[in-house]
């Protein structure tokens, strides 16, 4: 499983063989069950998440008691409660495993010592980071300007397997529709 993270780091930096496994020594492979909780809002954030194989999402949970989905987290993503885990605060989202997933870990200290111990790793993470924060611009924009249904097709046209994977419910949350009417959205899209 750890060739997945090489694989995936190999896209942005460059490291050896022999890099690579002392990198991995400052994370953790973890395997949790569909609906596990990994982060609890109001617990204090202690990691960050990298999706070996499964899906998780982060969620809150409204005025009404409804919980929202706000972002999911497929193989080869990063999850955490960025601010939470910047400033080790307690979480304003919770985080839970969508499907049976692997996934591999690293804490705030950690993740410092292995900047100082590997430079080039802060340079992958701001690849990240500046890429997750390109796609939350973008999913801003549509949400502020396209209809539900206009955004809920375009986010079918772009990720359509996605879409068959995630639970119709969880979909429904995070594109800001009651499942009704994804359901008739669905059904639409069909004709």
């Amino acid at each position: 499983m750890s060739q997945i993270f090489k694989q995936h780091i190999s896209k942005f930096i460059t490291v050896s063989d022999e890099e690579f496994e002392a990198i991995m020594t400052y994370f953790n492979a973890i395997q949790v069950s569909k609906k596990e909780i990994l982060q609890e809002e109001g617990r204090s954030c202690r990691y960050q998440y990298f999706v070996l194989t499964g899906c998780l999402r982060k969620f809150l949970i409204n005025e009404k008691g409804v919980e929202v989905t706000t972002e999911f987290a497929l193989e080869t993503w990063w999850m955490s409660d960025n601010r939470a885990f910047e400033f080790q605060t307690e979480a304003l989202f919770s985080i839970q495993a969508v499907e049976n997933s692997e996934i591999l870990t690293i804490e705030a200290q950690s993740l410092e010592k292995l900047y100082r111990d590997f430079p080039i790793m802060e340079r992958y993470f701001r690849f990240v980071y500046q890429r997750a924060f390109a796609a939350y611009q973008m999913r801003i924009k549509f949400l502020y300007t396209m209809s539900k249904e206009d955004y809920f097709f375009h986010f079918y046209d772009s990720y359509p397997k996605f879409v068959q994977r995630v639970p119709q419910y969880l979909l429904a949350s995070f594109l800001g529709l009651t499942p009704e009417y994804l359901s008739e959205l669905r059904r639409k899209n069909r004709s």
